[in-house]
């Protein structure tokens, strides 16, 4: 778990759904004034407080000793963004950890698209191990890891996903985000367009920036 909670000033890989959905709503708005630091988030319920108990026991379990790293990239090719990844768990391959009260675990559309952007990111393979809570492990933090709940998801990294769908987005909002300014629909068209074009004639290249992991 990362200690640095605030949101401002930097777009997640676990924002990537509300990054891909709809502009033109509250939710978005109410997200998009939290990047801009014109507002706070600090929502929490029994269920994203207990996954944030687990995720290290859930690691222990798994015998995975690499946690907590932060990548922050500010660039791709000549594009200036605002990217912070926030990793579980890692080795040779990433370790996304997940909870749920459901008998069976399913990897869900925004799940995979925080995938693909961890992926992206560390240009490593990913899983999804999700562990199963049960109603006692919502009352008490403390319990003991069962591995038999544990069950791993690998995911596929879908390049052309993230070349075409996702970094456009990406670049068009992070600028918007340095110029203070609410995204607007027909503007992005716009740059996309010339983004495109961009994009055609010279290869992306990625430079980022990593940050040491930090001790829970």
């Amino acid at each position: 778990m990362i200690h640095n909670k605030s949101r401002a000033g930097w777009i997640g890989a676990s924002d990537s759904a509300t990054v891909m959905g709809n502009w033109e709503t509250k939710t978005f708005a109410d997200w998009w004034n939290v990047k801009l630091g014109l507002a706070e988030s600090s929502f929490s319920n029994q269920y994203t407080a207990a996954g944030t108990a687990y995720e290290h026991r859930i690691l222990d379990a798994l015998g995975v000793k690499g946690r907590d790293r932060q990548i922050r990239i500010r660039r791709i090719g000549k594009y200036r963004v605002r990217l912070r990844v926030n990793l579980d768990g890692e080795d040779e391959i990433i370790h996304e950890v997940k909870t749920h009260k459901t008998e069976k675990f399913t990897v869900s559309k925004a799940y995979w698209q925080q995938a693909q952007v961890e992926m992206f990111a560390t240009k490593k393979r990913l899983v999804i191990d999700a562990y199963r809570l049960l109603p006692d492990d919502y009352e008490n933090f403390f319990n003991p890891i069962d591995e038999r709940r544990l069950s791993r998801h690998q995911v596929a990294y879908d390049a052309s996903w993230v070349e075409r769908e996702y970094l456009p987005r990406l670049v068009y909002l992070s600028r918007c985000m340095k110029e203070g300014r609410f995204p607007c629909k027909a503007d992005y068209q716009t740059f996309r367009s010339t983004y495109e074009m961009r994009s055609k004639s010279s290869r992306l290249r990625l430079r980022v920036t990593s940050e040491g992991s930090t001790m829970s």
